[in-house]
């Protein structure tokens, strides 16, 4: 299994163990708000809010709760969110990639430098992680009782570049510009992905031992646990022995 498929995995089960629903359905929430902001509050015209719905559906936020967030996203006086990445360097020379979502840039800035500073690591300039990540999509679907070969056939042909099955889950990537399309196969298909979304993808991976690894896996759920950040990039080779000892 490729290096980004088995760590969507592992994000994929971390995710279904997180008591922190409340920091999952915040981010959503962001995502909804922002999509409504610039395509309006109905999912059939907005792609991305229909997206952000289903992401939602994904980690099972009750009905109620995805209305309030379109209805409270609406109001003209809603919160105005502002997306801005940022990247910089882990201990041992791991690329860090961070996309965040936020209605106060300084105090997001001031975090992200912060978390930098605290684990040995180092806030660089934007664009200088760029030769390092490719984004692509990434659909996580259950297979449930999809027909694992008949499905794999029409992945390709709605652009899947790599698909893989491991444990009950189908883990399809797409080149960037064929995200819609495989998004229009999936509803197509009548099939619902648990998670969609465009991900950076390491060119190249940094090798570490156990500890080492650890300690940069520690600075990447810092991040995550930062209610202004949504996403966090890396390109630490998540090795059998590493993935092992993240599970425990």
């Amino acid at each position: 299994m490729s290096g980004h498929s088995k760590w969507s995995t592992i994000k994929r089960k971390k995710g279904a163990a997180d008591a922190k629903r409340s920091k999952i359905f915040s981010k959503i929430i962001k995502e909804m708000t922002i999509a409504i902001k610039e395509g309006g509050p109905d999912p059939e015209g907005n792609p991305r809010l229909r997206l952000a719905i289903a992401n939602a559906k994904g980690v099972n936020m009750p009905k109620d709760n995805i209305q309030r967030a379109i209805n409270k996203a609406k109001d003209k006086d809603s919160a105005v969110f502002q997306e801005v990445t940022y990247e910089g360097y882990a201990p041992n020379g791991v690329a860090v990639f961070v996309e965040c979502t936020t209605d106060n840039l300084q105090r997001t800035v001031s975090a992200i430098r912060s978390y930098f500073n605290k684990y040995n690591g180092s806030l660089g300039t934007n664009g200088s992680l760029s030769f390092i990540f490719e984004r692509k999509g990434i659909f996580t679907v259950p297979v449930g009782s999809i027909d694992p070969e008949e499905f794999e056939m029409e992945a390709i042909d709605g652009g899947a570049e790599d698909i893989v099955l491991e444990e009950g889950y189908f883990t399809i990537t797409t080149a960037m510009e064929d995200f819609g399309r495989m998004q229009k196969k999936l509803e197509e298909l009548g099939v619902e992905a648990e998670s969609a979304g465009l991900q950076r993808i390491p060119n190249t991976t940094v090798k570490l031992d156990v500890d080492s690894g650890r300690k940069v896996m520690k600075l990447i759920d810092v991040f995550e646990d930062d209610d202004d950040v949504s996403q966090v990039f890396h390109n630490l080779e998540i090795t059998d022995e590493l993935a092992d000892a993240l599970d425990e």
